[in-house]
């Protein structure tokens, strides 16, 4: 056997030149541990867009857990102050005078006859207390296209106005300069009848309810 004859060939080939058989390692053996490779890769990558999913639609993820615990703490934060200091959780809001309390003037500014009188006599029924009933003067006679105006100081708008507006629907209001608690309504042509009753009671009632308290659902 030739010096140049690689073991165990057993002088079955022979080497001669400058050429000689190269020894490969089996491809089988490759293609395998790339498809293995391959399939955990694979795995792998479809494992991980599963748990993205289930975060997505659980609404979990870090993010919100954080966002919720730092929620959550402010909450506490916040109800700890509102227990420090009740009064300053919500203003209280200026009650609301009742009927009795306001003076009505009644005056009439349109050309039908007796209708400052009726309605006087209405808001008399309903508590209110009438002062002077006539004309209107020449500054509002047949000038008020409105169902009716209500004229009075600036304090009037701290709920008088309010009060008297649930007994006639589109009234408008208007402050001048006098001292007095007492309010001018002066009615318009575009006057027809003062609010019934019942649903006058009911925008009256709805009027002086407080506030709703702020749900605080956020904190929940």
């Amino acid at each position: 056997m030739s010096m140049l004859t690689p073991p165990g060939m057993g002088g079955k080939y022979r080497i001669t030149g400058d050429r000689y058989p190269r020894m490969r390692r089996p491809r089988g053996r490759r293609r395998l541990a790339f498809t293995a490779f391959g399939s955990v890769m694979v795995l792998g990558l479809v494992g991980w867009g599963t748990l993205q999913l289930i975060d997505v639609f659980s609404g979990g993820g870090d993010g919100d857990r954080v966002r919720a615990a730092h929620g959550t703490e402010d909450c506490k934060r916040g109800d700890k102050l509102r227990d420090e200091h009740p009064k300053t959780d919500r203003p209280a809001r200026t009650a609301l005078p009742k009927p009795a309390q306001i003076t009505v003037n009644v005056y009439n500014a349109t050309p039908r006859s007796g209708l400052a009188k009726d309605t006087a006599d209405e808001l008399k029924k309903r508590g209110f207390k009438i002062g002077e009933v006539g004309n209107a003067s020449a500054t509002y006679d047949k000038k008020v296209k409105a169902p009716g105006m209500l004229l009075g100081a600036p304090t009037a708008a701290q709920g008088a106005f309010d009060v008297l507006r649930t007994q006639l629907a589109g009234a408008q209001t208007k402050n001048d300069a006098r001292k007095g608690k007492d309010i001018d309504l002066i009615i318009g042509s575009g006057f027809k009848n003062l609010v019934k009753q019942k649903d006058a009671d009911k925008a009256l009632a709805a009027l002086a309810k407080p506030s709703p308290a702020p749900s605080g659902s956020a904190c929940r």
